[in-house]
């Protein structure tokens, strides 16, 4: 037994933890749990705990069904909110077959092996997201119109609300389990929020993303509020994104950083860019994967709808934000499509590959725009070479499912799955009679 499980016996006993919750996500980026004994987890480590895979969505068929959740030591933490009782932590684990090999319906393995490619080239990926999503008043009914918890909009500060307090809670809770938060304040729909994760490796942020996720709902349910990562729960109001700055270093040095170069941007950064525009209509479907996503898309303001980057430039698929002349470590770049209910383990993967493809192929960066996209008209955006983004979910599957580089990334399980579950989204999302049709129809035909 190696040292950090050692580490997590003793800790279990000093901290008197009478549950553990063993985590791991399905292919559409839903967290699933398993709560074992303390006394059970010395064989979990040594052999995994049983289940029933082809009750996951994308994991297996019924016939080869049996899958064991091996929890991984090192993301071990106690859950704060669970009261002043005995303490319950948790464990995010790497899915297994029972031969012991690596299971390839796992999305975290997904992204483990993305990320051993480029460690193979001498690259580590770190990725920051800044998270955003709705708090409303109470779970909304079936239907109904949900009620935000505020009136507010952008950076305000409101000497009494909900918003700041959840905000301090929540923060309080991800903090105490190790996840940093740069930022935090109100974001422009009314009851919006955002808060931004620290920068760290990819695979450590999606694990955070997913406990940042359980946190927030937590916390609001705590309040009497509840939380939504949907990406456009209102029609008038901005979208929820996961606006996600990227960065490769080799050992300590960004290599996305070279002094004197425009915007102090390496040839290696700018062709992780280049791959990023190339390949965006491909990953797209992944990024940014439900139906509701696209209403975001087609949102307008500062929601990327076009295939381009710029320097600082929100209205970007792609910005380069402002370089901080003492902080050459800090040159990234942010790929502004992702939102907030994407699969982290999913999405960091395809963007990664799309990235160091770019790299390995060496493509050229085309020019960057410094206009507000939205602002162009169609033929200035075509006479500008600025493609658009997938439309809806369905031109996005069609797009992907062309895709060598998404189904060596997914790997051909999860690539299959994926694309037959948004088929069934996308076909059920189409027979919807909704209520804008019902408005505009019912009272002229």
């Amino acid at each position: 037994m190696g040292k950090q499980e050692e580490f997590v016996l003793r800790a279990l006993e000093e901290r008197d933890v009478r549950f553990v919750r063993l985590w791991f996500t399905d292919v559409l980026g839903s967290l699933k749990s398993v709560a074992v004994a303390p006394a059970e987890l010395e064989g979990a480590f040594a052999e995994g705990i049983g289940f029933d895979g082809s009750a996951i969505e994308g994991f297996a068929r019924v016939y080869e069904a049996d899958m064991l959740a091996k929890p991984d030591p090192a993301t071990f933490q106690i859950l704060p909110w669970r009261g002043d009782g005995p303490a319950t932590a948790r464990m995010f684990c790497d899915i297994v077959m029972p031969d012991g090999s690596q299971s390839y319906a796992d999305p975290r393995f997904v992204l483990q092996r993305t990320l051993s490619k480029a460690a193979a080239q001498g690259f580590t990926f770190y990725t920051h997201p800044e998270v955003e999503f709705y708090l409303f008043k109470d779970r909304p009914g079936d239907g109904a119109v949900p009620e935000p918890v505020d009136s507010s909009g952008y950076f305000d500060h409101t000497s009494q609300g909900y918003g700041r307090d959840f905000r301090r809670e929540a923060i309080t809770i991800l903090e105490s389990m190790g996840i940093s938060v740069e930022f935090s304040h109100h974001e422009g729909g009314p009851g919006q929020q955002e808060i931004d994760l620290r920068y760290a490796d990819a695979l450590t942020t999606a694990d955070n993303i997913m406990t940042f996720r359980v946190v927030i709902r937590e916390v609001a349910l705590g309040q009497g509020l509840y939380a939504t990562f949907m990406p456009k729960p209102f029609t008038e109001h901005p979208g929820s994104a996961m606006h996600t700055h990227l960065s490769l270093f080799e050992g300590d040095r960004n290599a996305f950083f070279e002094a004197g170069a425009e915007y102090h941007l390496s040839k290696t950064g700018r062709a992780f860019i280049a791959g990023l525009l190339e390949h965006a209509a491909e990953i797209t479907a992944v990024t940014n994967q439900w139906v509701n996503s696209y209403k975001r898309l087609a949102g307008g303001g500062e929601a990327p709808s076009y295939v381009c980057w710029g320097h600082n430039n929100r209205s970007a698929l792609v910005r380069v934000p402002m370089y901080k002349p003492t902080k050459g470590q800090s040159t990234r770049v942010e790929l502004r499509s992702v939102d907030s209910a994407a699969n982290p383990y999913l999405a960091f993967a395809v963007t990664l590959a799309a990235g160091m493809k770019g790299i390995d192929e060496n493509y050229e960066l085309p020019a960057g725009a410094e206009d507000d996209v939205w602002s162009l008209t169609e033929a200035e955006r075509r006479a500008m070479g600025i493609a658009p983004l997938p439309q809806n979910l369905d031109d996005a599957i069609a797009v992907m499912e062309g895709s060598e580089l998404v189904a060596e990334t997914l790997g051909e399980h999860v690539f299959d799955f994926f694309l037959r579950n948004k088929r069934a989204e996308w076909a059920e999302y189409r027979r919807q009679v909704t209520e804008f049709e019902r408005t505009r129809m019912l009272p002229v035909m």
